[in-house]
């Protein structure tokens, strides 16, 4: 009997500074616990004898403010491990909330290494936000389960903030709330499991999600690498943090409190500090200790980091903490498990407060050296006391909770002492990689075995190419092509007189039929790729051969009957005549003065539990079709099957049918005359709004990017370095 090959496991991590060795952990608000735990899960998971290879895939980085590190292309981190770093967007470090606009090249990009390299992985794992749209959005295309872990969520994010008294307007422009939220449900809606680390999670988070789904949820606490985490040991000398540390401290005598977090709203910093401040007996019983990431100048900060930290700062000063309170500005990585033992040997605690806490990997540090610890009761910590019994819980909006808390760990030495053996005691039970791999495996191979039989897009088998073509153009039909005779023919005598190496392709709303009545009507030159249906039909050739794996692809759940039913009860929506129908594609006209809005309507599709794609267009129509269909998806099936370069496909297009495909590596013509709905393009970099209307636009496109001679791409210098 043949043994069967080992998996091949992509976990997809876009943001933050990640390299093997040497993490810069506190170095910024996206370089923190999520890095730690994506490193060591697949450096846990290449151990394995039924794993072939794990890539974690993230952003390459060329940045004179970073390491070279971030700019290698693949690291090795373990004999069957490595980091993938895909470029997408400009070359230089951005945050996570600054990535957006890029989301489509990533899918793009990850693409081609996959076309380039061979090495399609059976499973796809995407960790936070970001990493849930890429990652759903690769899987959709390579017809392989998905696996989404959110690491925090967007509504409950949104939800502290409020509560803390930050303006809802202030959250979206700091954060793109909504984006990353609308994300979030694309990964929900799209996963095969949601792996978590908490049973909170579960039961008080994803519950505020349209696509919660609990059937689908596994609680699967992390394992964590705590060969450094030891309680003090006879020989121990004094790490160069606590020189550090001493500077600001009157009475280094004194039991330590100390904080560890990057300076940000969510981590409620300030409050730990006002309940220090306004509390002569907390003073009197430990100095308190934050540690606040790194910094060299507090003005190169990021806004909202310098922010808090300048908050905390004037609350130091307000309730006149000097000599009370420490604040180092640097600390390496190599500090922090000699800290916690720290904390163990002055008989005090570590605390976090934060708003929200998705799970807290310093808490089970702080475990490990023997550490008792106080927490926020929202999230992770709830499991983690739960299973450690080694401290208390706080409502961390309570300061007079916090203070009672921490008081009582510091002045109840026996309750200290059992804490402290309790932590030590529980967290190698609880907490080991080897548990977390063994029940992530499984439900791994669960997945796999009840998908083998969904069809699968073939993967990129180079059986043959478009003929003689290394660069495509192609354009919807309606008000793109057609609005201006004139122009449409002139267009159509560049395509016929044009060299053999270019190519023309038309993809549009219609149905295959009405197409090949439309291009005898207006003497169309011969596409070689013609996309019907909005994304849900793919022909090739002079034939116009259908391509079948495609079908085969986007059927997955797709309920038509059911969508049919659903949408049957629902006022202002009505089914468009027959010859706007097709097997993947089912077309309503919208009247949104009685209908119910256009989020709204996809919800009720959620609600139901159908997945679908729903389109609106021109603010009077819709189109209902798979989850997995599209023309953005459709023309990157195409690209990718064929091994057909992205960045050699022109794309021209004047309404919400068309937005899918004018994002992303292709190299969009937004015609003068489109709907509004296209706006929201002008941010994308690959983009061009042309003046002219129709035909005349595309013609104008195509001579923006040279596109019939060396192709350039006038705004990508802006892109880059703007």
């Amino acid at each position: 009997m043949t043994e069967k090959p080992g998996l091949k496991i992509a976990l997809i991590s876009l943001h933050g500074l990640i390299r093997g060795e040497n993490m810069e952990l506190g170095k910024d608000e996206d370089t923190g616990g999520q890095i730690r735990y994506v490193l060591e899960l697949a450096r846990a998971l290449s151990k394995r004898d039924d794993v072939a290879r794990v890539d974690l895939i993230t952003r390459q980085i060329i940045d004179d403010r970073t390491s070279d590190d971030y700019a290698q292309l693949e690291e090795q981190i373990a004999e069957k491990a490595f980091i993938t770093r895909i470029p997408f967007g400009p070359k230089r470090y951005l945050g996570k909330t600054k990535l957006w606009p890029y989301m489509e090249m990533f899918v793009d990009q990850c693409l081609n290494h996959f076309q380039r390299t061979r090495t399609v992985p059976d499973i796809i794992h995407g960790h936070y936000a970001d990493a849930g749209y890429g990652g759903g959005q690769l899987a959709r295309l390579l017809g392989i389960p998905f696996v989404f872990t959110g690491h925090s969520l967007g509504r409950v994010k949104a939800l502290r903030l409020m509560e803390s008294g930050v303006p809802k307007e202030k959250i979206e422009k700091r954060y793109n709330i909504s984006t990353r939220i609308e994300a979030e449900e694309f990964a929900l809606e799209t996963c095969s499991l949601i792996c978590t680390s908490t049973h909170q999670e579960v039961k008080e988070q994803y519950e505020l999600y349209e696509n919660y789904m609990p059937e689908r949820m596994e609680v699967i606490p992390p394992g964590v690498d705590l060969s450094s985490f030891h309680p003090p040991q006879a020989g121990d000398t004094k790490p160069e943090i606590m020189e550090a540390i001493h500077r600001f401290l009157d009475d280094t005598t004194k039991p330590m409190i100390v904080a560890m977090a990057r300076p940000d709203e969510r981590k409620n910093l300030e409050k730990l500090v006002e309940v220090y401040g306004q509390s002569p007996q907390l003073q009197r019983a430990g100095n308190l200790v934050l540690i606040m990431g790194c910094r060299d100048d507090i003005r190169d900060m990021p806004s909202g980091q310098r922010t808090v930290l300048k908050n905390v700062l004037t609350l130091i000063d307000v309730y006149d903490l000097y000599g009370k309170v420490a604040y180092p500005k640097q600390h390496v990585s190599n500090d922090v498990p000699a800290l916690y033992r720290e904390i163990t040997k002055s008989k005090g605690v570590f605390v976090n407060a934060a708003m929200t806490e998705p799970f807290g990997l310093t808490l089970l540090e702080a475990a490990a050296s023997g550490a008792p610890i106080v927490a926020t009761h929202d999230g992770g910590p709830r499991d983690i006391i739960a299973n450690c019994h080694n401290g208390l819980l706080v409502d961390p909006f309570d300061g007079e909770q916090i203070e009672h808390a921490l008081m009582q760990v510091l002045l109840e030495k026996d309750r200290w002492q059992e804490w402290s053996e309790a932590g030590l005691k529980n967290v190698y039970t609880h907490y080991s990689w080897d548990r977390h791999t063994e029940r992530y495996l499984r439900d791994l191979k669960e997945i796999l075995d009840g998908a083998a039989d969904v069809p699968k897009i073939a993967r990129g088998r180079k059986t043959r190419r478009l003929p003689q073509i290394d660069r495509l153009i192609i354009a919807d039909i309606d008000n793109t092509l057609t609005g201006n005779d004139e122009e449409m023919h002139r267009f159509f005598d560049l395509i016929a007189n044009a060299q053999d190496n270019i190519g023309f392709g038309i993809a549009t709303g219609r149905r295959y039929e009405e197409v090949i009545k439309l291009m005898e009507e207006y003497d169309m030159p011969h596409p070689e790729v013609l996309i019907t249906s909005v994304g849900t039909e793919i022909y090739y050739g002079k034939s116009y051969t259908l391509d079948t794996s495609w079908r085969k692809h986007i059927d997955f759940r797709w309920e038509r009957d059911r969508i049919v039913e659903v949408l049957g009860t629902v006022k202002g929506l009505t089914i468009q005549n027959e010859d706007q129908q097709s097997e993947f594609k089912l077309s309503y006209k919208v009247d949104y003065s009685i209908s119910p809005s256009f989020a709204a309507i996809k919800r009720i599709l959620r609600e139901n539990n159908l997945r679908t794609k729903v389109i609106s267009s021109l603010g009077m129509f819709l189109d209902i079709i798979p989850s997995r269909a599209g023309s953005g998806l459709s023309i990157r099936h195409m690209a990718y099957k064929w091994g057909f370069p992205l960045e050699n496909i022109l794309i021209a297009g004047d309404s919400g049918n068309d937005e899918e495909m004018l994002a992303g590596n292709t190299l969009g013509v937004v015609v003068g005359n489109y709907s509004p709905e296209l706006e929201k393009l002008r941010k994308y970099p690959r983009v061009y709004f042309a003046k002219s209307t129709h035909a005349a636009g595309i013609l104008e496109g195509l001579e923006y990017y040279q596109f019939l001679d060396t192709i350039v791409i006038p705004n990508e210098k802006v892109s880059e370095d703007g």
